[in-house]
């Protein structure tokens, strides 16, 4: 198992620019404990989202549905609903209470946990499909629907955030338009998804 590092605080989360907070995101350690086990990713690509003319958001022009309230949190909540009605996508809501912004998680490299991942996925071997993807990553750490407006900084609880690696330059993150949201318009193709540049388990 990894050793244990310092719990992402609330403050890295409500900072009020959701693009640099996605950035940050990239290399820290997502992490779930159910029944006594664990399951550790490394983040490795992320998608912004804010409700400012950005018609991809699910919050977009402050809209406040049952299921998007938890958007207008403050930072460091979990925002998770069904795509599909079959896949649990996992966000991380930014910035301060009312705001209307989050970042998706949607890819992971496995770091810890990978036999129980496996078995979640129900899969044989170690390979990109495990995590690389939004869905995927939350089937393969336990991730559901249920978890929704879980305050992620806040011990003890069944997912959270620790530090894990700084990217050290913007060499390093590659910056693209976000997948799966061509209804947006132009919004579609502002560069608004950030990975680790070269990453073998990438979405895409």
């Amino acid at each position: 198992m990894p050793q244990p590092q310092k719990r992402i605080p609330k403050s890295f989360f409500t900072r009020s620019d959701v693009l640099q907070v996605s950035r940050e995101l990239l290399g820290q350690h997502l992490i779930t404990e159910i029944d006594g086990e664990r399951t550790v990713g490394r983040i490795v690509e992320t998608e912004a989202y804010h409700q400012d003319g950005d018609k991809a958001c699910h919050a977009y022009a402050g809209r406040r549905t049952k299921r998007t309230e938890v958007m207008f949190m403050e930072g460091g909540h979990a925002y998770i609903y069904l795509c599909y009605g079959i896949h649990h996508l996992f966000n991380i809501v930014t910035g301060k209470a009312d705001v209307g912004s989050a970042v998706l998680i949607r890819a992971l490299e496995p770091v810890h946990g990978q036999p129980l991942m496996l078995e979640r996925r129900g899969m044989e071997r170690l390979e990109k499909r495990l995590t690389a993807g939004p869905g995927t990553l939350a089937q393969a750490m336990g991730i559901k629907k249920a978890w929704t407006g879980t305050d992620l900084t806040d011990p003890p609880g069944p997912i959270w955030l620790e530090y894990g690696d700084q990217i050290p330059s913007a060499d390093n993150i590659a910056e693209s338009a976000r997948i799966g949201v061509g209804y947006a318009g132009e919004c579609a193709q502002w560069p608004w998804r950030f990975t680790i540049a070269g990453n073998p388990w990438l979405s895409r």
